[in-house]
């Protein structure tokens, strides 16, 4: 039971650290300064929805989102919701993809170059099914959270700057909101396809309690690292995290760079199969070419460039989210109210 929870756990950290979690582009746009009560709200809210979506997802031995939208949202709602998924899931892996090819032209590798090799080792993946990504994130993001931690360990306790934590926590929880809906589209197509292959409650309450510790710590320290370097994130650097990284050697930006194409990986890996196992119900092929496929067609899209992307379509789902996240948060009660 324990091992399958952390397996669980490390795909749902797979999920929700992409390239701007890692980068500190999302924790610094939603957070900031004064925010020591919103992080762990976020992190609260977090693991109730994991929880939830997980509970669901189990009980109808789910292998796609259908069935969970429905018991959240009615019927009438799961078709418009179930098109804004497939949509969310499509570009934002799109995005991840012109990530991937952007973070390597640091290295000299030709854009589309870029986009060619993360397409690959994305496709290549799902030779193995499910296996391999699962396989994959328990691999990659104990690598990738571990770097992350004592990047920011270092710097917050011994770094430049030395402050204390700021206790203003009046004006920010809002933020805990916003932050935990942008999250959920992808998380709850990801998790409602492995449904049907959780095997004890147990591994939900591992996997979700878990998880939001897990984010909550590392945003939270992540967050009070920003602070720290306020005045140089919000004028110098795109990328939140080189504002930390210009005070450790080259080596180490190099070592960064890397985690940050992981991130972008394993978010790219979860999108597409967030994708396949909302089709695999439809059409009965192999993962790894319902991957290709899926794949093929993104990469053209990627030509509007990792920035423009984001820029247009992170607000609008962000607001379109919030009505998933308190179909979420309100189905416990509603569920209590039905079986009394």
């Amino acid at each position: 039971m324990f091992r399958s929870g952390i397996k669980w756990l490390f795909l749902i950290m797979g999920t929700t650290i992409g390239a701007g979690y890692a980068s500190g582009r999302e924790i610094w746009q939603f957070f900031g300064p004064d925010s020591l009560l919103a992080i762990p709200l976020f992190a609260l809210l977090f693991s109730i929805c994991v929880f939830v979506i997980m509970t669901i997802s189990y009980e109808q031995k789910s292998v796609h989102y259908i069935p969970i939208l429905r018991i959240l949202l009615g019927k009438k709602l799961t078709s418009m919701y179930d098109a804004m998924i497939v949509v969310y899931l499509f570009s934002t892996t799109v995005i991840m993809l012109a990530g991937g090819g952007a973070s390597l032209e640091m290295l000299n590798v030709p854009y589309w170059i870029g986009i060619l090799i993360i397409s690959m080792l994305v496709v290549g993946l799902f030779l193995w099914d499910i296996r391999g990504m699962l396989s994959m994130n328990m691999v990659l993001i104990p690598v990738l959270v571990t770097l992350l931690v004592i990047v920011l360990g270092t710097f917050f306790f011994s770094g430049p700057n030395r402050t204390t934590l700021s206790w203003n926590m009046s004006e920010k929880w809002p933020a805990a909101l916003t932050f935990t809906a942008f999250n959920i589209l992808g998380l709850l197509a990801v998790l409602a396809g492995i449904g049907s292959q959780i095997k004890q409650k147990g591994e939900i309450w591992i996997a979700s309690i878990g998880s939001g510790i897990l984010l909550g710590a590392i945003s939270l320290l992540y967050n009070e690292s920003l602070v720290k370097v306020g005045n140089d994130v919000m004028v110098l650097y795109e990328i939140p995290l080189f504002a930390i990284l210009k005070h450790y050697p080259y080596s180490m930006i190099v070592l960064m760079s890397a985690l940050l194409w992981s991130a972008i990986y394993t978010t790219a890996v979860s999108g597409v199969f967030g994708l396949i196992s909302r089709m695999s119900d439809v059409i009965d092929w192999p993962m790894w070419l319902f991957a290709f496929v899926i794949v093929v067609m993104m990469v053209p899209l990627t030509k509007f460039g990792f920035a423009n992307l984001i820029a247009v379509l992170y607000p609008i789902y962000g607001v379109l989210n919030l009505y998933v996240l308190a179909s979420i948060l309100i189905y416990p009660l509603v569920k209590r109210y039905r079986l009394s």
